[in-house]
């Protein structure tokens, strides 16, 4: 069984509440936009980490991968930070997680979970600062949103 913390959008911002969070984590996925070095080394302190390149992440982040697809005991992960960059081609993928909107959003679509955890990072016009919790244990997997009250 792992736990997994995922997160996108912290723009430079490790709140508190989302390090306790990655601190009781097996991986952490982040769907982009992290902003800095400093921060993807942080967040890498905590464990396992995949993190993926977003729109904000420029010249310094040439070495984060636009996608990632990674496989967590059974479960295969599509890690991307846009939702229009998701490959059409999703065999084999049970969840793909984005960011990019700071929006949380989860829906099944043809047996394949979309999830995205919203920001947890600086807050965007009113929307709530949010995450995810994910146990995977074999093919399975449970999940739930985290809302992060500053």
């Amino acid at each position: 069984m792992k736990q997994i913390s995922i997160i996108s959008d912290t723009h430079g911002l490790l709140r508190e509440e989302v390090k306790k969070e990655l601190a009781s984590s097996d991986i952490i996925l982040h769907g982009g936009d992290v902003n800095t070095h400093a921060l993807v080394e942080q967040i890498k302190s905590y464990g396992q980490a995949y993190i993926v390149r977003g729109n904000n992440d420029k010249d310094w982040a040439e070495y984060l991968p636009a996608f990632l697809k990674i496989t967590v005991e059974e479960v295969c992960f599509l890690i991307v930070h846009n939702k229009k960059d998701i490959p059409k081609n999703l065999t084999g993928v049970d969840v793909v997680i984005y960011g990019h909107s700071h929006k949380y959003e989860s829906k099944l679509v043809d047996g394949i979970l979309f999830l995205n955890p919203g920001s947890c990072g600086k807050r965007r016009f009113d929307l709530e600062i949010s995450m995810c919790r994910m146990v995977v244990e074999g093919h399975t997997y449970a999940y739930e949103k985290v809302v992060i009250t500053p």
